[in-house]
């Protein structure tokens, strides 16, 4: 239902070539960490905000203003790393029910959702942060997977260092206002590779 409504609006790239780069990190990161790979489903969406996020059902949303943003796969596999973490750690569930209620969730899951609720939790889902303990929790584990999958988990910590302080990324990066300062997150990240 949510993957439905965000595809209404949004173009699903389906170029080979972007596919193959997204998919070959995708792939290395869930063999390596003997996710299933029938239980996420990655998308890339044509979006100059440069922001990833997981919604119900394991879905994982990448878009383009992401990708084009970051310097290195190394980059871009710590981003993914972190989305998937939010879904392996079962936070997307723990948002909603916090942010939507349980009792809007099971009228959503019944049919009964008006379009502007489920815009509003699509909102919510993919432009505010999980509080500062399942922000951190994912980054760690994120973390955990790249090494796990033999990459180098330094330009994860370093993409925060960026985009700190950098007024244009952040214009693009509006999401991230609501995260834990960015550079907190890249001294933990750097402290816990250490």
């Amino acid at each position: 239902m949510f993957y439905d409504f965000i595809i209404q609006d949004n173009f699903e790239i389906d170029d080979e070539n972007t596919l193959i780069i997204i998919d070959s990190i995708f792939n290395r990161i869930i063999v390596q960490n003997h996710i299933d790979s029938d239980k996420i489903e990655i998308h890339i969406i044509e979006n100059k905000q440069i922001n990833a996020f997981a919604l119900p059902g394991n879905h994982l949303i990448v878009n383009t203003g992401l990708i084009s943003s970051t310097v290195s796969p190394e980059e871009l596999a710590g981003v993914i790393c972190h989305e998937i973490a939010h879904i392996e750690l079962d936070h997307i569930m723990k948002k909603l029910v916090k942010e939507v209620g349980i009792s809007l969730l099971v009228s959503m899951a019944g049919g009964n959702s008006g379009s502007e609720v489920l815009a509003e939790t699509v909102r919510h889902l993919s432009s505010t942060a999980f509080d500062r303990k399942l922000e951190k929790e994912a980054d760690l584990k994120g973390v955990d997977y790249l090494i796990k999958s033999n990459i180098d988990p330094n330009p994860f910590a370093d993409f925060f260092y960026k985009i700190e302080g950098n007024d244009d990324f952040l214009e693009h990066f509006s999401w991230l206002n609501t995260h834990p300062e960015l550079k907190a997150r890249a001294q933990y990240i750097i402290k816990y590779i250490n």
